[in-house]
């Protein structure tokens, strides 16, 4: 036996006709499905949705680590978070009520993304879009995203990122968190070499220029953002150092080009 309740969209066709529902089950060794078209699907129900409140939409490229105003690689990938207490709207029944994507407020260009929509499992309240970019331009960009519910409401996001050729090896927005910190920090950087080997290396000075601590580390990610360098203050023979001010390099090396940024920190 079934028993189950759903949200019937607004965008639906109100001339009345057959509907059709497909059911599946399995019992741990065998399965049985089924098709039921002895209903009708048409008109406007007793129960009205009082939802009057659009997705939350959440936009990043390449991996969910992107930040807005990032950097990023020449054909970084469209990753898109969706939630909706009704559910999110990609039927495209009604007009203009698609999930989309606008590059540069180009709009004769509009990207139509429902059919990269793939919900959460078990769940019709949240999922997400996939989307590979076209191939962009370096410099500045944004793109605007938006979506509907199945109460036909909307919302949209815009999120701004730089695109680096990822033939010329590029970071930006170098920096640790927490700072000031007393027991442990993490630095982090963006990039444009998504999937690529990057040989990092961290140098840590004292105010006199004395080289205190020195990481190493080869890290890979999907994205364009790097936090998995932890320091713990310690010095090159693991003792905790004085606190102080600190000035560290970051230097990374992929495909044989080499690029360096140099920051400050406080140690409690």
């Amino acid at each position: 036996q079934f028993s189950f309740s759903f949200i019937v969209p607004k965008d639906i066709n109100y001339q009345t006709g057959r509907g059709r529902i497909s059911l599946y089950a399995d019992d741990g060794t065998k399965d049985a499905n089924g098709v039921n078209t002895s209903f009708f699907v048409g008109g406007i129900g007793n129960s009205i949705l009082t939802d009057n409140i659009g997705p939350d939409i959440k936009p990043y490229l390449n991996d969910d680590k992107f930040q807005n105003g990032g950097l990023t690689n020449e054909n970084p990938v469209l990753l898109v978070k969706l939630a909706d207490s009704s559910g999110i709207s990609t039927s495209g029944n009604g007009i203009g009520h698609d999930i989309t994507a606008v590059i540069d407020g180009i709009e004769r260009n509009i990207l139509v993304l429902n059919d990269f929509y793939t919900a959460n499992q078990d769940s019709y309240q949240q999922g997400q879009v996939l989307f590979q970019l076209p191939t962009l331009t370096e410099g500045k960009h944004s793109i605007r995203i938006k979506a509907w519910d199945v109460a036909n409401n909307s919302s949209e996001v815009t999120m701004d990122f730089t695109v680096v050729k990822q033939i010329k090896l590029d970071i930006g927005n170098v920096r640790n968190y927490p700072n000031p910190f007393t027991v442990s920090t993490t630095f982090a950087f963006e990039h444009n070499q998504p999937n690529t080997n990057l040989d990092v290396t961290i140098n840590i000075y004292n105010v006199t220029g004395g080289l205190v601590k020195q990481i190493k580390k080869v890290l890979n990610t999907g994205g364009t953002r790097n936090c998995q360098i932890n320091w713990l203050g310690d010095n090159q023979s693991g003792a905790k150092l004085a606190k102080g001010i600190y000035i560290y390099k970051v230097i990374v090396v992929a495909g044989g080009n080499q690029t360096e940024n140099t920051q400050q920190l406080i140690l409690f």
